[in-house]
């Protein structure tokens, strides 16, 4: 985890100095209340923004962890395909400890020549080099050969087989029976609380019905297709978009259940009913990843789709997660995940995709099928079509791209296709533009197969497509909004395309510097573990990526510094509430007395700064 800290400390030092350059303001719909907490507030029809929060491993604020290497192999000559493959058997067939991870395997640096796939399809096994760079003699590069089979994944994370939920155990469903369970809302009424217990996953499954599917004007698809009036049918029809959510029950009381996540789609008895029911995930994976390595494909560039397709696939499993990877030359995706759940995909790269410029290409980080609950942080994107996009249905929701950088992309970053519901870009920057719409929520009309209203109720949260250029195409769903809060761009518009024209989503503070809070992923999961005792008191200024949570008065230990040290509290608007200073290498600040919320500390020596976040319950 200390790779991470870096990253994090220069992130706070950022928002000290946004801090402090300009004018902050807050979102009508998301304040910050004297108390520190979020408080959140309806748009005019009614909605709230949801809380991202969960998004990540274990549901976001867990910290990775640092799995024990118990097996390394070094690169061998020709095919090494048969030497990973045995390496990770070898470490799959160990027993899971208390943690539930049997070990990671260490790839030492050199370059593996794979001709084949890769499995890593056991709980707890962690895949680890020793470098993402270029140079095999510092870095770990698998390098994917051959095209045997056609356009493979090089290495599938979990189960080949697809675990999404749909399946039920037997005697388990319940109807919702509240007439509307609001967008943003974790809890809700049931007709036999009987069936279920704390802990247990349940399916929130929303039918499309003739009814919704008519709410939602048949996705908005028109038919005939002005542009291609011979072809088929695409308009949307009963039965084919359920929207199904995957949740853990947390509290029952009477007839009400309230699960770990909330629902990304208001749930209308009146033109659905809604139902859970508990699923056998028989056969999903739990805690595999990937770190510190390079996939590599071979190619012959240009246009040409004769070499493995996926880098990496995160299929059926949870709790799982990549980081500091880089993936270079896949046709598909750098990463993609299919009935991925609650896992973390942190500062990796996915560049440079060889294919042919068109559909179903050069998606680098792709959220496809039954896809929930996922956080991709501080990655990077290059010379891709749909740098970050969700390729899923309505059964992929709730994930969250995160101060991520899309580099030169040929198309949109975007919902992509029917009903992806609650996708956040928060803090996500375009560069070096080729076009200039580059960012989108919006109906993609009879584009694709009938893609329609591809993100509702979706966020794009201090986001910079650049200002003198850039465009962003935001439009409102019916039954449904998108929002563009504190972006930077030339154009925010409803009418992105040329056959696509819908109301103007939210808008709001358009090229206006200063949002506070300035993400809100991270003030969304501060304030939500303020609720949750996690560590009692900050010790050490090294330890501690995610929000520390305090009771009692902090001890600030200075390590190797002579000179005057001061410490600084800021709330999150900028206001100085505490500071002292002292020559002490031990200094107590009192904050036992602040009102519980979320607070930002700097604490500064002549020549050093580092800043932390911190919560006071």
């Amino acid at each position: 985890m200390k790779n991470k800290v870096p990253i994090f400390i220069l992130f706070l030092l950022s928002v000290f100095i946004s801090i402090r350059a300009q004018n902050p303001w807050q979102s009508s719909l998301l304040t910050i209340g004297q108390d520190g907490r979020l408080i959140y507030h309806k748009d005019e029809n009614g909605f709230i923004l949801p809380d991202f929060s969960h998004a990540g491993y274990k549901g976001g604020g867990v910290d990775i962890p640092d799995v024990a290497v118990v097996k390394e192999i070094s690169a061998v000559p020709g095919d090494n395909t048969r030497n990973i493959q045995d390496a990770i058997d070898y470490v799959g067939s160990l027993p899971l400890n208390a943690e539930g991870f049997r070990g990671a395997l260490l790839l030492k640096a050199g370059k593996y020549d794979v001709f084949g796939r890769l499995y890593v399809k056991y709980d707890g096994v962690i895949l680890r080099g020793e470098g993402q760079g270029d140079d095999s003699t510092t870095s770990t590069i698998i390098y994917a050969r051959g095209n045997t089979p056609n356009q493979r994944d090089v290495l599938l994370m979990g189960n080949p087989s697809r675990i999404s939920g749909t399946t039920q155990a037997g005697g388990t469903q319940s109807q919702i029976i509240d007439d509307t369970v609001q967008i943003g809302s974790n809890s809700f009424n049931v007709d036999n609380l009987s069936l279920y217990s704390v802990g247990d996953r349940i399916i929130i499954y929303h039918p499309a019905t003739q009814e919704w599917v008519d709410a939602v004007d048949k996705g908005g698809v028109p038919y005939p297709d002005p542009s291609a009036p011979s072809d088929p049918d695409e308009r949307w029809g009963a039965g084919q978009l359920p929207i199904l959510y995957n949740r853990f029950i947390t509290e029952i009381s009477g007839s009400l259940i309230t699960v770990d996540a909330p629902v990304f789609y208001s749930l209308v008895k009146s033109i659905s009913e809604s139902y859970i029911y508990k699923p056998n995930m028989n056969g999903l994976i739990n805690q595999v990843g990937i770190e510190n390595l390079r996939v590599d494909i071979e190619t012959l560039g240009g246009t040409d789709e004769a070499h493995a397709w996926q880098a990496v696939r995160f299929k059926s499993c949870e709790n799982s997660w990549a980081k500091n990877c880089t993936f270079i030359h896949f046709g598909q995706s750098g990463i993609i995940t299919e009935a991925c759940s609650r896992s973390s995909f942190i500062s990796c790269s996915a560049i440079d995709p060889v294919a042919i410029i068109t559909g179903e290409r050069m998606y680098n980080f792709n959220t496809y099928l039954y896809s929930q609950l996922n956080l991709f942080s501080n990655c990077y994107a290059r010379n891709g079509r749909h740098h970050y996009v969700s390729n899923g249905t309505s059964t992929t929701s709730g994930n969250v791209f995160l101060r991520c950088t899309s580099d030169a992309v040929n198309s949109v970053n975007e919902g992509h296709r029917q009903w992806t519901q609650g996708m956040l870009y928060d803090n996500h920057k375009e560069v070096n533009l080729k076009r200039d719409f580059v960012l989108g929520l919006y109906n993609r009309v009879a584009m694709g197969t009938g893609h329609g209203w591809a993100a509702v109720h979706s966020v794009l949260w201090n986001c910079d497509v650049d200002k003198s250029y850039g465009k962003i195409g935001l439009q409102k769903p019916p039954t449904a909004q998108n929002y563009a809060i504190g972006c930077f761009a030339k154009t925010i518009t409803g009418t992105p395309i040329s056959a696509s024209s819908f109301t103007r989503g939210y808008v709001e503070g358009q090229n206006l510097s200063g949002l506070q809070p300035a993400s809100i992923y991270d003030a969304q999961l501060a304030d939500r573990l303020s609720t949750v005792s996690v560590r009692p008191i900050l010790q050490e200024l090294n330890v501690n990526i995610y929000p520390v949570i305090v009771e009692n008065d902090i001890r600030v230990n200075f390590k190797g510094v002579s000179n005057q040290k001061t410490i600084i509290i800021y709330n999150l608007t900028g206001s100085v509430i505490r500071e002292i200073s002292s020559n002490e290498n031990s200094i107590l600040i009192a904050v036992s007395d602040l009102y519980p919320g979320m607070y930002l500390m700097e604490c500064r020596s002549d020549n050093a700064a580092i800043t932390k976040k911190f919560i006071k319950k």
